[in-house]
């Protein structure tokens, strides 16, 4: 659990979408320690039934596919009734299977984007009228330093992740005036049990471990603990900015 205190966000409406494992469920428990309510939309049933009742009380879940844009615009809407005006909203879904470029068809490309984009516009665009009467708030975006180094094996979902940063800068502009706040929080290798399982080779270790300044295994309460900062009143100056945190790696 996070270290700091963030008394900005005692009783705020977190929204958290692929948040029932890995990055998304590690930023959920901060939040929820922070004494957030935490509305948590994910695929996985099991997985999200799961950390629900293990965080208790002010912690709803919703089976969500993300690619689903009318589902989850009615979700947010079901969340945003149920417990109040989201004010900070964390774009965490995603999925970086591997392909190489000659197994990828139109239809996959599309599926890539709808899974690792096109949800944040239309997440953003369905709190941003609430958070808005509601005083402000901030919206996170989650990118990936993928597209910045030299990794292979994913152009599609490394191309619909830097299209993150334009997402960001576009909606930090517009959505400016209303107070709220639009940043891209981009997370190096971090340790998830989904790429221990898969991808984590002693090879790609000794590769993180030369490439990154820190000589660490990133986790995810790494990133965990930058989103409460920028979740918070503590980061009210800052958007529209691309907030790399990778251990040194990019």
């Amino acid at each position: 659990m996070p270290k700091t205190q963030y008394s900005s966000l005692k009783d705020r409406t977190v929204l958290v979408t692929g948040g029932a494992s890995g990055i998304g469920e590690s930023i959920a428990r901060a939040f929820h320690a922070q004494g957030c309510s935490v509305a948590i939309f994910d695929y996985d049933v099991a997985a999200g039934e799961l950390l629900a009742r293990d965080l208790g009380d002010r912690v709803c879940f919703e089976h969500v596919d993300v690619r689903d844009i009318p589902a989850l615009r009615s979700a947010i809407r079901r969340t945003i009734d149920t417990m109040g005006a989201i004010t900070i909203l964390v774009n965490n879904a995603a999925r970086d299977d591997r392909h190489t470029i000659d197994e990828v068809t139109p239809e996959f490309w599309r599926e890539r984007f709808a899974t690792n984009l096109d949800h944040q516009f239309f997440a953003a665009q369905a709190v941003a009228p609430d958070m808005a009467k509601a005083g402000g708030g901030s919206i996170i975006n989650m990118g990936s330093t993928s597209y910045m180094i030299s990794s292979n094996s994913f152009a599609a979902y490394k191309t619909a992740k830097s299209a993150v940063v334009g997402l960001t800068r576009a909606l930090a502009r517009e959505l400016g005036s209303k107070d709220i706040r639009v940043n891209c929080l981009v997370p190096g290798w971090i340790m998830t049990q989904r790429q221990i399982e898969k991808w984590l080779t002693p090879e790609g270790e000794k590769e993180l471990l030369t490439r990154q300044c820190l000589k660490r295994k990133l986790m995810p309460q790494d990133i965990a603990n930058f989103a409460l900062f920028l979740g918070s009143d503590d980061s009210s100056a800052m958007s529209a900015q691309t907030c790399i945190v990778d251990g040194g790696w990019a």
